[in-house]
């Protein structure tokens, strides 16, 4: 048998990438997937998952967004999940079926959160599916004296 006999059909899907030391001033749309390594002054508008770990200056929508970069300001809209990573600040909301978020978020979040959150505080809505352990760790209240 050939080798090309082997490939699966993730090999045949089609990613863009923008390399390091690349910067694009504008928005970008994209039918594929896209990895953003370099930067994007600009709004992303993606067909496919959208992985950024370089940085995006503007508003981001995709079928799923996996964000690990110390800093993202603008919405982020997917279709589909939305994961951020530790040590990542996303200023801007976030709207998905599912989050995932181990950084830190100042905006609104629309989703379903599958994990465990530690905030300082927290608003659940009505609707609203949280499955794990809930925390206000962060809170200026000492919980102790507070009970007694």
């Amino acid at each position: 048998r050939k080798m090309s006999d082997f490939k699966s059909s993730k090999d045949t899907e089609a990613v863009t990438v923008i390399t390091e030391g690349t910067t694009i001033s504008g928005g970008i749309r994209s039918d594929t997937a896209l990895d953003v390594k370099g930067i994007i002054e600009g709004d992303v508008e993606c067909q496919g998952k959208l992985t950024i770990t370089g940085q995006v200056d503007g508003n981001c929508s995709a079928t799923e967004i996996y964000v690990n970069t110390p800093r993202l300001e603008g919405n982020l809209d997917s279709l589909g999940s939305v994961k951020i990573d530790a040590d990542t600040i996303i200023i801007g909301s976030i709207t998905g079926t599912s989050a995932v978020i181990a950084g830190a978020v100042k905006g609104d979040i629309d989703a379903v959160v599958q994990g465990n959150i530690a905030a300082k505080s927290l608003q659940v809505n009505s609707g609203a599916i949280i499955e794990g352990f809930c925390s206000m760790k962060y809170a200026d209240v000492d919980l102790e004296a507070f009970f007694e």
